[in-house]
């Protein structure tokens, strides 16, 4: 990762990391009764552990590729980190994947209970939907109705829970590369395109605009599942964070064991490169976005 690069992830995941610990902080919110102080911790236990922050980074950076910086922004991605932590909490419970390290420390279940990672999972994925609502994202309610209407699309059953779905059917049976793709492109994909598109969609960009970014998430989040699996073929544990080797454990399709390793370093790399011919009309603006779309094919946690 570049000095430049890493500079940017550090200072948007601080801000980040500021703008959660608010909002998961013990201040009750209008309409709210109570936090209870259990539940919060879990939730705080699962939400601020740190983590890239690859997806609400992406929006941020993609509404600053339109000139559009502001805490709504701010509060908008972590709605989407809270989907994704809710997620994880969710895949790590012994009915799903069975983890027991996620970020290099005991899962949320395994550092509480499972009943308390449910309901972490289930406040983390609610609180999101309040968030993205609030005036503070964007003052034209309808622009806060599309995103939040886009979130839900992107992180339930025609995305990510959908592609959770596809992906524990695909346990010990084989798969064609088009099933790999569709499930891969609902489970990992949708989040990280939502992440792109609303960023472009919170600065008002046009819808050519719009579409463009929506290509660039597709792109990378199939990058990003391309660099996870060979992760899990190829990487160090105690480097990674979690356990690896676990998909072939679990006798899950991958791309990695349909196309090879060779074949799926060729394909990251081709990836990279459409998604830097999409952002050519941006110029040096789109400079961050471009850095961030090779640190997710490189990385090696």
């Amino acid at each position: 990762m570049s000095v430049a690069l890493k500079s940017v992830i550090t200072e948007t995941a601080q801000s980040l990391e500021e703008k959660l610990t608010s909002l998961l902080g013990e201040t009750v919110r209008s309409e709210e009764l109570a936090r209870p102080e259990r539940l919060l911790e879990a939730m705080n236990y699962a939400a601020l552990s740190g983590g890239k922050r690859l997806r609400p980074i992406l929006m941020v950076e993609a509404a600053r590729l339109f000139g559009h910086e502001n805490e709504g922004t701010l509060v908008a991605a972590s709605a989407l980190e809270c989907i994704h932590c809710y997620s994880l909490v969710h895949d790590d419970l012994p009915a799903m994947d069975d983890d027991h390290v996620r970020r290099g420390r005991p899962t949320t279940h395994k550092a509480f209970d499972e009943a308390t990672a449910i309901l972490a999972g289930d406040a983390l994925l609610t609180i999101a939907f309040d968030l993205i609502a609030d005036e503070q994202v964007h003052p034209d309610p309808a622009i806060r109705l599309r995103l939040s209407q886009e979130l839900a699309r992107a992180s339930g059953i025609g995305g990510m829970a959908g592609g959770q779905m596809l992906d524990l059917a695909s346990e010990h049976h084989d798969r064609t590369e088009t099933e790999i793709r569709q499930l891969q492109a609902m489970k990992t994909g949708a989040l990280i395109r939502y992440a792109c598109r609303a960023g472009a969609i919170l600065a008002d960009a046009s819808e050519d605009d719009i579409a463009r970014l929506t290509r660039f998430g597709e792109i990378i989040g199939l990058a990003f599942q391309l660099a996870d699996d060979l992760l899990d073929l190829t990487g160090d544990a105690e480097v990674v964070g979690k356990a690896t080797g676990k998909d072939a454990e679990a006798g899950k399709a991958t791309l990695v064991s349909l196309l090879g390793e060779e074949q799926t370093r060729q394909e990251l790399a081709q990836l990279i490169s459409e998604a830097d011919e999409l952002l050519v009309p941006y110029g040096a603006k789109a400079n961050t976005l471009k850095t961030l779309a090779r640190y997710i094919a490189d990385r090696e946690s």
